[in-house]
């Protein structure tokens, strides 16, 4: 539809006004012999406003007549008519076909990365390793090698199972499917130890295979060989083992954060400032360069690229920043009021990093103040298996 759209642009096309009370049989009239009908609109039910292509419209007066239909011509577009209008003016004409040939030019570079699907890895990382692989902006679209540059991404990055890019207009599109990243596994002919992966008082050993050297209540640290990957027997000696099991233990999740009494909290006043930059490729044209008349402001930034198709970019982004101003109103807090924010913050930072939440044994609060600020710590106490293999190397 978009093609047909810009080949009449190109050989022209006019908005017509057809009136009749036969309408609806005037369009599929006109669908049935492939006469092609788009921004229709209806100001009325007798009425109906749409555009055809110049060569279509010499087409429809048989079928206007059939349909007992009145058309009349509104407007007249595209490139002929444009042509017609301004043959005169010489300079502004030469100036637009070289808008036109610019533009044809342009459409063989890349000028917009689209990084679809990342969830964990963070979009930057994946721009690096494109750029390091010569795909970038401004890069010649028939010079890239996309099947190789697939393939270093792939043996760069482990926590990567799959990378597509597609390349539409002057649009490249990356599809990442992160990996589901596991530890290493051992081979059961293989000799290992269970160690800790953190620190943690020990509650329950299920040693399946292999020799416990802890004991319940026992605190270890991070990296404490839990369960020898060996068993020792009277008449055989020692003898190595793959060892297997589950230890349980205590694990505590601890942050601590300080609360000022008094606070200056943001008001925003609904009063801002827009300044505009553009960045034509790596050259910026600043439109302001004075800083708000706010004493006190927020900034937010935005880029917007220019585009002429849903796929079309140009080499242009527009930067717009919005300052907007804020006054600072005091507020004063009670002990009871800043222990329950500390409380209430760092219980959400530590529920983050909790995988499970029912393993929770227990949580606890303390706190210590000054005339100036209280000081909260939140101790969650949760129930994890802190065993993992690792291999045992002679």
């Amino acid at each position: 539809m978009y093609f047909k759209i810009l080949m009449a642009y190109l050989l022209g096309y006019v908005t017509i006004e057809v009136e009749g009370y036969y309408i609806e049989r005037f369009m599929n009239i006109c669908n049935n012999q492939k006469i092609f009908l788009w921004n229709i609109k209806r100001p009325k039910t007798a009425i109906m406003k749409v555009n055809i292509s110049v060569q279509d419209f010499k087409k429809i007066k048989p079928i206007a007549k059939k349909t007992k239909c009145k058309i009349k011509i509104d407007n007249k577009k595209g490139m002929p008519f444009f042509f017609h209008r301004y043959q005169k003016r010489k300079i502004f004409f030469i100036f637009f076909l070289l808008v036109i040939i610019g533009t044809i030019a342009l459409s063989n570079f890349i000028w917009n990365i689209e990084i679809t699907g990342t969830d964990k890895i963070d979009p930057q990382e994946i721009k690096q390793l494109l750029e390091e692989n010569d795909f970038k902006l401004g890069k010649m679209k028939a010079s890239i090698n996309t099947k190789q540059v697939i393939d270093q991404i792939r043996l760069q990055r482990a926590d990567i199972a799959w990378v597509g890019i597609e390349i539409s207009g002057t649009n490249a599109t990356v599809k990442i499917v992160e990996a589901d990243l596991k530890p290493d596994i051992i081979p059961e002919e293989e000799y290992c130890n269970l160690i800790a992966t953190k620190e943690g008082m020990i509650t329950k050993i299920s040693a399946q295979n292999g020799t416990p050297l802890i004991r319940e209540g026992e605190i270890v640290k991070k990296g404490s060989v839990l369960v020898g990957g060996w068993l020792e027997g009277k008449y055989t000696g020692t003898r190595y083992v793959h060892a297997n099991g589950e230890v349980q233990a205590k694990v505590w999740y601890s942050e601590k954060i300080k609360i000022p009494f008094n606070q200056d909290k943001k008001e925003l006043t609904g009063i801002e400032e827009k300044k505009y930059s553009v960045k034509i490729n790596n050259f910026e044209i600043n439109f302001a360069k004075k800083l708000p008349k706010f004493e006190n402001y927020d900034t937010i930034e935005s880029t917007k690229k220019l585009r002429l198709f849903s796929d079309f970019y140009l080499p242009i982004e527009v930067h717009e920043k919005v300052y907007q101003e804020y006054q600072k109103q005091p507020v004063s807090y009670s002990l009871e009021e800043a222990k329950k924010m500390g409380e209430e913050e760092l219980s959400k930072r530590l529920e983050e990093q909790i995988e499970n939440k029912e393993t929770i044994l227990d949580k606890k609060v303390t706190e210590t103040h000054t005339e100036e600020y209280v000081e909260v710590e939140v101790i969650y106490e949760v129930l994890e298996n802190i065993a993992t293999k690792e291999k045992i190397v002679f």
